[in-house]
Parts: structure tokens; C-alpha cells; sequence
């Protein structure tokens, strides 16, 4: 397959890493990359061009070119084969990076960047991006240079099978195995019903387990026979979500989850999972939403500068 792989950049370390990810993600899917710096300052109605006394390579416009131009000599560098252009487009990130996202097969951007606040453990930017970006979205966390599974967090809804899909796919093309981990959590003492009343309320454990295990290997049957080169271990733990992935992402190059599952509450764009993943994994972390009706006609940006 190919296609094309987005990655944001503001020169931040975060963005440099996802630079390198980004370029190895175009290469495996021997597609292009597309290094994008939003350029917010022109809508800050602040001067753009060098100062009077400064030198004539400086001033906010030089400066935006060449965050964008030295990013995709960055990956020109890490990934020779691959297909790069650059662009710098007028606009805050949020909207530009959304933009890019619909004609996009992955969009690939840092934990936070310039713009973060200290002790904020993901920007906005990337939160934002994995809730309305319309590809999946992959954010740079974790250990620099992460080994072992993809892992997949399977939950059996509907909408996490596109999360089930991609991980197939991304799991095939790294060679890697693909370690599904599903969750399941018998309850099997008092249940409060209100103000000093508890329901003693009990399960068939052996039942309910049978009913996860039976959850996750169907989350899964279909896509094990059009991925017959992948590994993949199935596991199944008694814990909570969160606390599972969090700690199976120590031993993972990649973390796969959708935006949202069973638990999510209508209307909810982002699932408290994805949200805790996002902040708390030890590796990068791939939020990808349900499939829907993508628009083919390529993005316009009235902002845009230039590319290269």
C-alpha cells in the first residue's frame, strides 16, 4: 500500500522525534512524508521579516521556512528512499493539522512542543489531533527508540475494530508480533444502591471469563486470517484497562487503541483509555477512530506559504 504520512513540526525535541517516526512510518508503508509547520504569528498581526538592525536571514518568516526545511532534511537523511516535500502553512496548529489529516493515511505529531506548558504531559495539539484528525494519529511518547509487540487494547465494541485493523496492518508491516490484550473484571461483592444500602450482587466468574475470552478472540479471528504473517498472543487480564496497557506498553515499540469503546458515553470523542494512554505509555501511542467516509478532494489552504 501507499500513501501519504503527515507529520507536524515546530522544532520542539518532541517534533524532531516524531520527525524520525514519521519518516520510518512512510517508508514501511512505501508512501511519502509531508513535514507541515503551521505558522501562526502572521494571524498575531506581528511583523514577519528581519529586523532593521538584524540580519537579513532572520525575522519569524525565515524562521518558520527553516524549522520546516531543516525537518525534511531530517528525514531525507533517516529514510533516503523516501518521497519528502515540506510546507509552511499559515494557521494555528489545531486546524491545519486537521485539515491535513483528511486527504492523510497517518498523521504523526510529538507529545507537546513549543507551545506546551511545563509539567503538561501531552499539548493540546496532539489530544485535539487523535479526537478529530480523520486518519489515525500517532503521538511520540515513551522510550526513543522502543522494541518488543505492537499491543494492541481490544475491547470488542464496533468501534474499536478499525483500531483492531490498523494494528493487523502496523504489526505486518514492522514484522513485528502483535501481543491483543483484553480485560475483563468480575465483580463479585456488595454493590452500593444508595446512601448506606448495598445489593449483594454475584457472578458466574468461570461464565463471565469464557464470555471475555469468547469477546476477544472473535475481536480478532477475522483479521488473524488476513494477516496470516503476523504472531499474535492473545491475553486476557484481570485489571483494569488503563493499568494493563500502561504496563504492557513498557515491553511494546507501539500501542494501538481506539478513540473510544464500550465504556465511552455518547458524544464523547475521546475515551478515558485513549486519554490516559496518551498521557501515561511508555511507548508512542496510535489513537485511530472509526472508519467513516473519507473526502478525497484535496485540502485547499487559503494560509499556505509555500512547499517544497
Amino acid at each position: 500500500m501507499s500513501g501519504t504520512v503527515v507529520v507536524g513540526v515546530d522544532g520542539s525535541p518532541s517534533s524532531l522525534e516524531a520527525v524520525d517516526i514519521a519518516a520510518q512510518e512512510a517508508k514501511l508503508r512505501g508512501g511519502s512524508l509531508r513535514v507541515v509547520h503551521a505558522f501562526v504569528w502572521p494571524m498575531m498581526k506581528v511583523p514577519l521579516g528581519p529586523s532593521a538592525v538584524g540580519p537579513p536571514e532572520g525575522g519569524l518568516r525565515s524562521v518558520a521556512h527553516r524549522t520546516a526545511e531543516e525537518a525534511a532534511a531530517r528525514a531525507k537523511s533517516s529514510q533516503p528512499t523516501v518521497e519528502v516535500t515540506h510546507a509552511v502553512i499559515v494557521g494555528e496548529p489545531l486546524s491545519v493539522l486537521t485539515a491535513e489529516s483528511r486527504d492523510a493515511e497517518l498523521v504523526v505529531v510529538g507529545t507537546r512542543g513549543l507551545g506546551g506548558f511545563t509539567g503538561l504531559l501531552v499539548g493540546s495539539v496532539a489530544v485535539y489531533l487523535t479526537a478529530h484528525a480523520e486518519c489515525p494519529v500517532l503521538v511520540t511518547r515513551g522510550r526513543k527508540h522502543p522494541t518488543g509487540p505492537v499491543l494492541l487494547g481490544v475491547d470488542g465494541s464496533e468501534v474499536g475494530d478499525a483500531a483492531v485493523g490498523w494494528a493487523f496492518e502496523e504489526a505486518s508491516l514492522r514484522g513485528a508480533e502483535l501481543v491483543a490484550l483484553h480485560n475483563w473484571n468480575a465483580w463479585t461483592g456488595p454493590v452500593a444502591a444508595g446512601p448506606s444500602v448495598q445489593v449483594p450482587t454475584y457472578y458466574d466468574v468461570d461464565l463471565y471469563r469464557a464470555e471475555e475470552e469468547s469477546v476477544l478472540a472473535t475481536a480478532i479471528a477475522g483479521w488473524r486470517e488476513r494477516y496470516p504473517d503476523v504472531e499474535v498472543t492473545p491475553r486476557l487480564v484481570q485489571e483494569y484497562t488503563r493499568q494493563a496497557l500502561i504496563a504492557a506498553s513498557e515491553e511494546s515499540q507501539l500501542l494501538v487503541v481506539g478513540a473510544r469503546g464500550r465504556g465511552g458515553f455518547t458524544g464523547l470523542l475521546l475515551g478515558s483509555v485513549s486519554q490516559a494512554v496518551l498521557h501515561h505509555a511508555e511507548c508512542p501511542v496510535a489513537v485511530v477512530r472509526a472508519n467513516r467516509e473519507r473526502r478525497h478532494a484535496p485540502s485547499s489552504h487559503r494560509g499556505r506559504l509555500t512547499d517544497g
